[in-house]
């Protein structure tokens, strides 16, 4: 955890991010085809939508900050809302800087610490969160497939021979299956941890390391499982439930990015259609090896949104798209830490951090 919090790691990964994204929008470029038109388009952003799309960056903050406080606050007295609107944002900031968003989990934790949240509060809060994500997909996503969003995406797309429509449903069952993997894993911890164990025994005659490793899980799973049973009570139900609802806002800028740079561009869609390919566009992006799916985020939106963006216009749109996506985020974020390097960053190496530091 202190690795992925050095100033250094995060520049690295900023860095990456920008060049990445930088190759990303240059293949669209070309694949764009028309420099003229594209300078041309540049004219024709409706600036309204793009400061809408400000807005809706602002819910990487808003959004998962209030997911944050109201699982706090189960387990914690008075939990500062400030520092936990900070620490959503934060968490944001950090997993769009580093592959697989690897630094998100610490960042938030990390965050909250400064605002005198305990370790244990943090890292309670910040599990639950990422329960109330999986909720949240696995329960909106299939209840719009049953009351029919998004048929007319059967007909568009022709990625190896499957549709939008096939590549969502798709996105969702490896969603359903990742919930269903957490369940097992929360309310089965004993069998789960003693299947683990006994492969880091087998595994250890070969390799010490990754046996090491598969026990670190086991103990992580035991630590998942004491979560669940602290908010084993109507009043923790109640607080997941809140978690999962507020997924929604917290995840708003991703689902909506797509959309909103389309009106920018004043282009008009299917709203739920749109917002369904935005959700299997952020699906696969969560899995993609570089910080904030950088390079690869352009290219795939790109392709998934070609039948709805003139060709010559596509830079255009991933320009505005990456903009809410991700850009505002990471410039105020980087605003906000840098602060903190000036002022020194409080508790970033293991021991320090055992006692939490305000501001």
């Amino acid at each position: 955890m202190p690795r992925l919090l050095t100033p250094k790691f995060l520049l690295r990964g900023f860095e990456i991010s920008v060049l990445a994204s930088l190759i990303g929008f240059g293949i669209t470029l070309v694949y764009g085809n028309d420099l003229s038109a594209f300078f041309a388009g540049l004219g024709r952003i409706r600036w309204e939508w793009v400061l809408l799309g400000l807005g809706l960056a602002s819910l990487d903050w808003i959004g998962g900050g209030l997911r944050l406080w109201v699982c706090a606050r189960h387990v914690y007295p008075n939990p500062p809302l400030k520092g936990l609107i900070l620490a959503g944002g934060m968490g944001a900031w950090a997993g769009y800087i580093t592959p697989l968003n690897s630094a998100a989990g610490p960042m938030t934790m990390y965050t909250m610490r400064r605002y005198g949240v305990p370790l244990p509060v943090a890292v309670t809060s910040t599990f639950i969160s990422f329960v109330g994500t999986i909720l949240f997909f696995a329960i909106a996503g299939p209840l719009a497939v049953v009351f029919g969003a998004g048929q007319s995406l059967g007909q568009r797309g022709d990625l190896l021979g499957l549709s939008l429509y096939d590549l969502f449903l798709g996105s969702l069952t490896i969603v359903g299956g990742i919930g269903l993997l957490m369940a097992v894993v929360i309310f089965f911890p004993r069998a789960v941890a003693g299947l683990i164990h006994r492969l880091a025994e087998a595994i250890g005659r070969r390799s010490g390391r990754v046996a090491q490793r598969l026990e670190r899980l086991r103990a992580g799973i035991d630590e998942a499982h004491a979560i669940v049973v602290a908010f084993n009570s109507p009043r923790g139900w109640l607080a997941v439930v809140w978690a999962t609802i507020l997924s929604g806002p917290s995840h708003a800028n991703k689902l909506l990015a797509g959309y909103v740079a389309l009106r920018a561009l004043g282009l008009h869609a299917n709203f739920v259609d749109i917002l369904l390919i935005q959700t299997l566009v952020m699906f696969l992006l969560y899995f993609a090896p570089t910080p904030g799916a950088a390079g690869i985020g352009e290219v795939l939106s790109a392709a998934v949104m070609s039948s709805y963006v003139p060709r010559e216009l596509t830079p255009i749109y991933i320009l505005v798209w990456r903009l809410i996506l991700t850009y505002f985020t990471l410039g105020f974020g980087f605003l906000i830490f840098s602060g903190w390097v000036r002022r020194g960053l409080k508790g970033i190496d293991g021991r320090a951090l055992a006692e939490p530091a305000s501001g």
